[in-house]
């Protein structure tokens, strides 16, 4: 084994490749069917989008995990540890068996180069094959056609929503990107579309290679009633209906249209994966997902929030929009300089009453500077603006400067979620 503790693969795995990101799946293709040139015994779900990803998947898994299947989970990028990742049975992957992977895969792979997330994405599927999973809920890092996790046909392929991010990989208009996106869906197989207006080149490429597309307000949807809410489908001209489905324990104004998307999932695989409607509840009642409008209570109330896009701010400000009046909201933000962080803080407009700018001491990280120029583009004055050195400064100035009543927005990357997550109020 060429090492014997995790912080150095991973560390090793940084540098391994010439490049952070570079997509293509012949590569990766190569090395795992060294490892596992047979079809995987599980079934496999794909969950690719701009947002809703990681939200859909834990919704999904908990699902699931309440009907008794045995689930693995991959999902990107980790909060605190790498280990959050890798999930058997809703449990984070240990270190042992993530060390025992890579040394597979490290052997297997002879001279061909792999990414940091490759080499990830690899270590889930071979843990996956060799737990015995009945299925494997899978999550895309970046675009779909081209990420490493399609290297396996899914038996069902689920596209949340589609928006601008990542423009220099995946193109700068919502249809180059819902393209990319649309590249896990497969032919003859059921395709999903979690959200209202479906990209014209996502249907087209559905129907060219003869992907079964159900889509968000046409096939399937939801009803709010006064308990809760009603789900209800079409299967070739076949209604169905979930009554009386209490709302997902996760926060948010968009987690019952992901929510929604998850049951059309469930349906198509009727079949292979059986669950009950008391199994639906306890899965939707149970799910917990960290960093997704996630309140912390107290004399200040803390919102942690990953919102890092502009569709993401966006429905960060309706979240905030829908919260009690009371007190000033004070935001610290840390962003990367690839993003839109004059849209994303755009987005936001109104709603802060004073800006704490945190420079993301991170590769990419975008600094203090970039993310005030960007306020001052729609006229926030100086005064409601404080330039910090990092996040942790930024959170210490906010929580001084907070009173009883008041709330702190954390936002804008995983990396400043998880700088407040390991500095409780």
């Amino acid at each position: 084994m060429r090492f014997s503790a995790l912080t150095d693969w991973l560390a090793w795995q940084e540098s391994l490749h010439p490049s952070t990101i570079e997509l293509g799946l012949e590569r990766v293709a190569a090395v795992w069917h060294r490892l596992h040139p047979k079809p995987p015994a599980f079934l496999v779900i794909t969950i690719g989008g701009t947002n809703g990803k990681g939200s859909s998947v834990a919704m999904l898994d908990s699902i699931l995990r309440a009907a008794k299947y045995r689930t693995g989970v991959y999902t990107s990028p980790h909060l605190l540890r790498y280990n959050e990742r890798i999930r058997l049975d809703g449990r984070e992957i240990d270190d042992a068996s993530l060390l025992e992977s890579f040394a597979r895969i490290d052997r297997a792979r002879g001279d061909i180069s792999l990414t940091y997330f490759e080499f990830g994405t690899l270590a889930a599927l071979d843990i996956f094959a060799r737990a015995n999973v009945q299925v494997a809920i899978l999550e895309v890092g970046l675009g779909g056609r081209l990420d490493a996790v399609n290297i396996l046909a899914a038996d069902v392929a689920l596209v949340t929503t589609v928006d601008i991010d990542h423009s220099q990989w995946l193109g700068n208009s919502r249809e180059e990107i819902a393209f990319e996106k649309a590249g896990i869906y497969r032919p003859n197989l059921p395709a999903i579309y979690g959200s209202a207006e479906v990209p014209t080149s996502l249907r087209e490429h559905a129907a060219s290679i003869g992907a079964n597309l159900y889509c968000y307000g046409e096939d399937f949807g939801i009803h709010r009633v006064t308990t809760g809410w009603d789900w209800w489908g079409k299967i070739a001209g076949e209604e169905m209906f979930h009554h009386d489905l209490p709302l997902p324990a996760l926060r948010g104004s968009s987690q019952l249209q992901n929510a929604a998307g998850i049951l059309m999932v469930l349906t198509v695989l009727a079949e292979q994966l059986p669950v009950s409607t008391d199994d639906i509840c306890a899965g939707l009642q149970a799910v917990s997902l960290a960093g997704r409008f996630q309140l912390q209570a107290g004399a200040v109330t803390h919102v942690l929030d990953v919102a890092h896009n502009p569709q993401a701010a966006r429905e960060l400000a309706s979240n905030l929009a829908a919260l009690p009046a009371g007190g000033r909201t004070l935001a610290v933000v840390g962003m990367l300089q690839d993003k839109d962080i004059n849209t994303s803080l755009a987005a936001l407009e109104g709603l802060i009453d004073h800006w704490y700018l945190a420079s993301l001491q991170v590769l990419r990280g975008a600094s203090a500077v970039q993310l005030a120029i960007a306020l001052e583009a729609i006229a926030v004055p100086g005064e409601a603006i404080t330039l910090c050195e990092n996040v942790t400064s930024a959170l210490t100035q906010a929580r001084t400067g907070a009173q009883p009543g008041d709330r702190i927005v954390v936002f804008g990357s995983f990396y400043t979620v998880a700088e407040a997550l390991v500095q409780p109020a």
